[in-house]
């Protein structure tokens, strides 16, 4: 079986992995400064979720960035001295989910229909 996503703007997916990308980055520095293995694993379905383009998944992901910024900003502000790190990884958090919302190459990016995932599949 293999996977044959197509895409509706190369440069929007190339910036949506980029996207994927840093939440691996990310996981993997906060595994290293003391995190779980398990945010390696949300990110890795994160960056797979923004690869296939499909309708919306754009918007819960960046949603799920800025929440997730949001939750550990005043423990980063107000340990700052400690936690400076995680506070320059909440604005990363935040832009990207800017460039998410914003950019439309990655909007034109995520217009496949959800209705159209099991031809994604070819045998």
């Amino acid at each position: 079986m293999s996977l044959s996503l197509k895409t509706n703007n190369e440069n929007g997916r190339k910036l949506a992995l980029a996207v994927g990308i840093y939440t691996i980055v990310k996981a993997i520095l906060n595994m290293i400064l003391g995190g779980g293995f398990g945010d390696i694993i949300v990110g890795v379905f994160i960056a797979a979720a923004l690869y296939t383009g499909l309708q919306y998944v754009n918007y819960v992901t960046a949603g799920y960035l800025v929440y997730i910024a949001l939750i550990h900003l005043p423990a980063n502000i107000s340990h700052i001295s400690d936690n400076w790190i995680y506070l320059i990884e909440g604005i990363a958090d935040v832009a990207c989910a800017a460039l998410i919302f914003t950019n439309s190459d990655i909007k034109e990016h995520f217009t496949n229909k959800w209705d159209e995932l099991p031809e994604l599949f070819n045998k």
